[in-house]
Formats: C-alpha cells, sequence, structure tokens
C-alpha cells in the first residue's frame, strides 16, 4: 500500500519579519506559516535591509524599539529606494501614543498594530494589505500593457498617415493642375465637382496633419512659438482658409477691433479653422456661423453653430483624442476627426482652457480662452 503524500498548501505570499524580541518573532512566524504564509524572521534592521536586497518581499511586519538601527529607520531606507518603495510595511509596535503612530505613517507605512496584539487582528491586516498590493501589481500590469498597445497603435496610424499624405498630395496637385488647364473648357458641373474632390482631399490632409501634431505636442516635440500678433487677423485668415474649402458660406466676426496679444499664431490659425470647419457642418447653408473675438487679461474665442448641440455627456469627450468613437455609436452628432482634440492640447499649451457650451435648440457654442502674457525673456 502506498502512502499518500501530505498536501501541499499553496503559498499565500512572501512576508518579512522583524523584531528584536525571540518570543514574538517566534510566534509571528509560527502562525503565519501555519497560515500558509512563506516568512522570513530576522531579529535587527540592518538584517532586515540585507534580506530585502537578497529577495523582494511582499509584506513586512516592522518592530520599532530596536536596535542599532530601529524601525523608523528601516521603513525610512526602505521608501528611499525606488525597488523597495512600494512594498507595504505595517509596523508592529510596543508604542501606543498617537505622535508614534503619526511619524510611522508619514514615513510611509500602510498600518499600525500594538502591541499585545490579538492574532486574528494581525492576520487580518496581513490579508487585507497582501490583496491590496496584488491587486495594485495587476493595475500596474494592466496600465503597462494598454501603454504598450497605444503607442503600438499609435505607431501604425503614424505610418498609415504618413503613407497616405504622398498621394494626397499628388491628387491634390493633379486637381489643381486640372482646374487651371481645363479652366474655359469643362461645363460648369465638371469644374464644381473638381473643385469639391480638391476640398475633400485638403480636407483628409488636415486631418492627417491633426493626427500627427497631436503626437507631437503629447510628446513635447511642438514647440510654442509665442509673438504679438493681432487675434482679430489670425481669426480672419483661418476663416478664409475654411471658405474655400466650403465657398458661399456665411461667417459673421464681432469684435471691437483689433485684439492684440501674445500667442502662436500658427497654432490658434489651426484651432480656429477646426471650430470654424466643425460650425459650419452643423450649421444649415441659410444660416450663418458666428465668431466673437474678445481681448484683454485674456484673449476669448466663441465659435457658435446653429446645429443640434452636443449632448451633455459628450462634452467633455469630444475633446479627447479617439473620444468621439464612443459617441458616434450613441448619437448622430460627428466630429471632424482629431481636431477637437488638436484644438484642446494647443490651447491648453498656450495655458488656456477650452469648452462647449449649448442651450436647447439654439446650437453650440465652441468657445477657447488663453492668456494674453509676453513671454518672460530668456
Amino acid at each position: 500500500m502506498t502512502t499518500a503524500a501530505p498536501m501541499q498548501r499553496p503559498d499565500k505570499g512572501n512576508i518579512l519579519v522583524v523584531d528584536d524580541t525571540f518570543e514574538n518573532l517566534d510566534l509571528l512566524s509560527s502562525v503565519l506559516g501555519q497560515e500558509g504564509y512563506e516568512v522570513r524572521p530576522v531579529s535587527e534592521g540592518r538584517m532586515a535591509l540585507r534580506a530585502v536586497e537578497v529577495e523582494l518581499p511582499e509584506l513586512i511586519l516592522l518592530d520599532i524599539n530596536m536596535a542599532p538601527m530601529n524601525g523608523y529607520e528601516v521603513c525610512e531606507r526602505l521608501k528611499q529606494d525606488a525597488r523597495t518603495k512600494d512594498i507595504p510595511v505595517i509596523f508592529v509596535s510596543a508604542l501606543d501614543e498617537t505622535l508614534d503612530k503619526l511619524r510611522a505613517f508619514s514615513l510611509g507605512a500602510v498600518d499600525y498594530v500594538t502591541k499585545p496584539y490579538q492574532m486574528p487582528e494581525v492576520l487580518a491586516r496581513v490579508r487585507t494589505h497582501l490583496q491590496l498590493r496584488r491587486t495594485q501589481q495587476a493595475l500596474e500590469r494592466s496600465y503597462s500593457e494598454l501603454r504598450q498597445l497605444e503607442a503600438l497603435r499609435d505607431e501604425l496610424v503614424h505610418m498609415v498617415v504618413h503613407d497616405l499624405r504622398s498621394p494626397l498630395t499628388a491628387l491634390i496637385c493633379n486637381l489643381s493642375f486640372l482646374r487651371t488647364e481645363l479652366a474655359d473648357t469643362v461645363s460648369e458641373q465638371i469644374a464644381e465637382d473638381i473643385e469639391s474632390a480638391d476640398a475633400a482631399a485638403n480636407m483628409m490632409v488636415g486631418m492627417a496633419n491633426d493626427l500627427l501634431d497631436v503626437s507631437r505636442i503629447e510628446s513635447e516635440r511642438m514647440p510654442v512659438q509665442i509673438a504679438s500678433v493681432d487675434l482679430l487677423e489670425v481669426v480672419r485668415s483661418a476663416v478664409d482658409n475654411v471658405r474655400r474649402m466650403r465657398a458661399g458660406r456665411e461667417v459673421l466676426i464681432e469684435s471691437n477691433g483689433p485684439v492684440s496679444g501674445w500667442f502662436d499664431a500658427s497654432l490658434i490659425r489651426r484651432v480656429v479653422e477646426n471650430l470654424v470647419s466643425n460650425g459650419l457642418k452643423h450649421t444649415p447653408p441659410t444660416q450663418p456661423l458666428r465668431i466673437e473675438v474678445l481681448g484683454d487679461q485674456e484673449l476669448r474665442v466663441v465659435v457658435c453653430d446653429q446645429g443640434g448641440g452636443v449632448p451633455e455627456q459628450f462634452r467633455e469627450t469630444i475633446f479627447e483624442k479617439f473620444g468621439m468613437a464612443e459617441a458616434r455609436k450613441q448619437c448622430d452628432f460627428h466630429s471632424v476627426g482629431l481636431g477637437l482634440a488638436f484644438c484642446k492640447l494647443a490651447v491648453e499649451a498656450h495655458g488656456g482652457r477650452i469648452g462647449v457650451d449649448c442651450s436647447s435648440g439654439q446650437g453650440s457654442a465652441f468657445w477657447f480662452v488663453i492668456p494674453n502674457q509676453r513671454p518672460k525673456a530668456a
């Protein structure tokens, strides 16, 4: 008859127990071992630091009154090391004054048990903090994996965008050639079709540029060039650029006169272009798009369309990268690709803010505000 091998309990965790009193060290090690934990007992602070260097524990039970290095010093050394700073430390001490506990928590301890302790209480706290630590580690791994997937997605998208720009540029050049060479030989309808194709191709180039520039701003590879500029002229220039692709649309610009300010004219012009293009998409052809330009200590631009408005639950989402993907599943509101995400990043790069206000049946007012401050001399 064969004898069955003893059942092996699964290891619940690696715990370092540090206490210079043999009775306490033996009791904690014995009870934790019986519960299935892998226990490493040490009786002095410097030995604890060496034990951590050999193998990182998942949790540390740490006494305070030890010599020559006390528990506070051990905890402080652990929290200063990048490898060990996240290991949860539970102080187990006879010191029960409030100041003792406050000092322990200020050094980074996650819990404090006062001697004489009750083992059920110690075990409950050990289980809780081990579970919290493992949950935190799982979240960190998931976050790291998501970041890697996002980086891979962005890289693939950038490759596609770069591959698209060359044929789009060739298409725009050929359409421009056709428009010039055939201007007097084709019908009005064909001329309009060529203009429409040219506008669509330019819009695709703009969307590709938005995507690439969103990535550049996020990685801080697109510096903001601040200079003294007339904001009203920048808005007019942006409107003219958009109207080349949307001929016949009425855009009203309201201002009390020139609005001098300090900002990156190129970035802000593209912000306005995106907001105007978006506004025209959601304004009936017979209705005008209205723009307000204001300036003082802050520069403010408001683009008011005549559309159906943005549902309240999407008024933050639409400014996030790929944030409209979920919104498009639930409503008919469409943004202009990554245009609004670019706007948000460009405005925030100026230290400003952006948003949208909506009234029922009265359209949307997309606005942004940037500080009007001359940059400090280098």
